[in-house]
């Protein structure tokens, strides 16, 4: 059995490695299966209602595809060349040093997986209350009231829903702390039945539907100016929730097999296919229901089901849509893990994360870490908020693993490249600037929100020098 130096103090001990235990098709099936997830099917209605034109939330699918794929060409060149747990942390280790590294597996373990699960978990429960609308009855209402932003006073429902999504997270958890294998088998069945559902619903509903082009309209914005602008960006940061996952499969870098090979061939493939995926999709929602009529929709998929093939169809496709998401979740469980597992390995993480478990050969405790993160923003918030919160808190990082790109060209031009991006630097570098455009438009849009999720990224600086200091003794020893 492979193992690891793990350091304690002043010795190291053995501990079991990570295995290669993810082939070619698990790895294109944990891009897909992330990527097709809670999104498509609850994200149509935001775009429409910030949009307020057919064209203007074409034209955020479109750009949210487009910076996705120059992600992940980006993404495909560092996974081949650097195929390591954890992803960006690994990354911007090695191109800006260990404190951005540091930074981005804070944010990740702290505020973005742990949000990200949790809100996958949020839609899961959305998808079942259409089934069961008791899940989404109010139990209790919290009245908060902000006393330096009276604006932002609003209310929280405790329902059913919260709980039963931290049962989800915790049933997912289990499935992938028994062992990668078991998890990528697990992801490979889901994402088939999810694919089959979305296309499902693409080809009998332009088939059978009694739709009209006439739902299209408004097709264009009225006027253009900057509330058209504004609500592209707002459109674009909702697409972008769904197009996430795309850079899941760096995460478990070293658990793939033939890196070099299979990491640029699932990125880059599975970006373009649900690209078109998720475009036609659209066709079909607003083809099948009037334009207002999607916008106004809290289960946009169901009800564009309900409107062509009645109301049994949808109930049918409700389930589809749950399992669809609890592929997302399990994706998104079992690559989130593996920075916390990498952080803790190199000793600037809480130390029991850095465990493998003896007979499964998973990061166990860091599983079960960011299981109990993910609960309790699950318990805490809707998915509305998450997705927002999850979106600015990791497309900032995003961008900086991409900007490691170029200065590693420049500081280690002789690190092995099997693959190179295509379009360097020109495709790389619209990334970026897309990156640093929408993080900036969500600050504006929701300055309160932003400003908690970056002060707690910072906070992380505290703690990476607590361990810094940890370190130093062992290091001159």
């Amino acid at each position: 059995m492979a193992t690891e130096p793990i350091e304690t103090g002043t010795r190291l001990e053995a501990q079991p490695g990570l295995v290669r235990g993810l082939g070619g098709l698990a790895a294109a099936a944990i891009v897909v299966g992330t990527m097709i997830g809670t999104g498509i099917f609850l994200k149509p209605s935001e775009m429409a209602a910030e949009g307020r034109s057919a064209s203007v939330v074409f034209a955020a699918w479109i750009a949210g595809g487009l910076l996705s794929l120059f992600g992940a060409i980006s993404y495909a060149e560092l996974g081949a060349a650097i195929p390591e747990a954890g992803g960006e942390y690994a990354y911007l280790r090695r191109g800006f040093g260990p404190m951005w590294g540091f930074l981005f597996g804070w944010m990740h373990s702290i505020v973005g997986r742990p949000a990200s699960a949790a809100a996958i978990a949020a839609g899961l429960l959305r998808f079942c209350a259409f089934l069961t609308p008791a899940i989404a009855a109010p139990l209790y209402v919290f009245h908060l009231h902000l006393p330096f932003f009276p604006q932002q006073d609003s209310q929280f429902a405790f329902t059913w829903a919260q709980p039963l999504a931290v049962g989800s997270l915790i049933g997912m958890t289990l499935i992938n702390y028994l062992g990668v294998k078991f998890g990528g088998h697990v992801q490979v069945v889901l994402t088939f039945l999810k694919v089959s559902a979305v296309l499902a619903v693409i080809g009998v509903g332009f088939a059978v539907a009694h739709g009209s082009a006439a739902n299209f309209h408004p097709l264009w914005s009225a006027a253009i100016g900057w509330g058209t602008f504004g609500g592209f960006l707002a459109a674009l940061a909702a697409s972008l929730w769904a197009y996430d996952g795309w850079e899941d499969l760096n995460l478990v870098g070293s658990e793939v097999r033939d890196p070099a090979r299979n990491i640029p061939r699932a990125l880059v493939g599975g970006v373009l296919f649900v690209t078109a995926v998720f475009i036609l999709f659209n066709a079909v929602c607003f083809y099948a229901l009037p334009f207002g009529a999607v916008a106004r929709s809290q289960h946009v998929a169901s009800d564009v089901v309900e409107s062509f093939a009645g109301h049994g169809a949808a109930l049918w496709i409700t389930l589809a849509m749950m399992i669809s998401a609890l592929g997302t979740l399990n994706s998104s469980i079992l690559s989130g893990a593996r920075v916390d597992y990498a952080m803790a390995r190199d000793g600037i993480f809480f130390r029991f994360a850095a465990a493998v478990h003896p007979k499964f050969r998973t990061p166990g405790n860091a599983l079960i870490f960011q299981c109990a993160m993910a609960s309790i923003l699950a318990l805490t918030g809707t998915f509305e908020d998450l997705t927002s919160l999850f979106v600015f808190a990791t497309w900032i990082f995003y961008g900086l693993a991409v900007v490691s790109l170029f200065r590693l060209r420049r500081t280690d031009p002789h690190l092995a490249r099997p693959y190179r991006a295509w379009g360097y630097p020109v495709l790389p570098g619209l990334f970026v600037a897309g990156a640093l455009a929408l993080t900036v438009s969500l600050w504006v849009a929701r300055p309160v929100r932003s400003t908690i999720g970056l002060a707690l990224i910072l906070l992380g600086l505290l703690f990476y020098r607590y361990w810094q200091r940890k370190l130093l003794p062992t290091a001159v020893q």
